[in-house]
């Protein structure tokens, strides 16, 4: 199994990338995102407010952090839900829910590289989140 992508490394390798290879790049971590089982794309995990269909499901490990497992059916917002879920993936809820998640995703400027139809979701994502973390810290 290969490590996951780090965070920092995806923002620096994203600072150099033009348009295009921006888009790859969100694609590509969409792809490596664990496989979320269709079981749990259900009402309940359902993101409200995103123009495509996105799932959150989260799970306690063993030493209280929290890991999420995610999906949605547009590549592009697949990729958005992954590169939100590396802000905080395996970490304390608490930890979590006091973090900034999109000031962590300041640089990709999200709403200037993508259309508006396609960020609109990222700030319910964000809330679902930490409102999660809120409920387990």
């Amino acid at each position: 199994m290969t490590e996951p992508a780090r965070f920092d490394d995806i923002v620096e390798e994203y600072k150099f990338l033009d348009a295009d290879d921006r888009y790859r790049l969100l694609i590509d971590l969409g792809k490596a995102l664990e496989p979320m089982p269709d079981a749990l794309k259900t009402d309940a995990t359902l993101v409200r407010g995103c123009s495509a269909a996105v799932w959150v499901y989260p799970t306690v490990r063993e030493d209280g952090s929290l890991h999420f497992l995610a999906d949605s059916n547009a590549a592009i917002t697949k990729g958005i839900i992954a590169l939100v879920l590396l802000t905080v993936q395996d970490k304390p809820a608490a930890e979590i829910r006091d973090t900034d998640i999109a000031a962590a995703l300041a640089p990709f400027d999200l709403k200037n590289q993508l259309s508006s139809n396609r960020t609109q979701g990222i700030p319910n994502m964000i809330a679902l989140i930490q409102a999660t973390a809120e409920r387990y810290a």
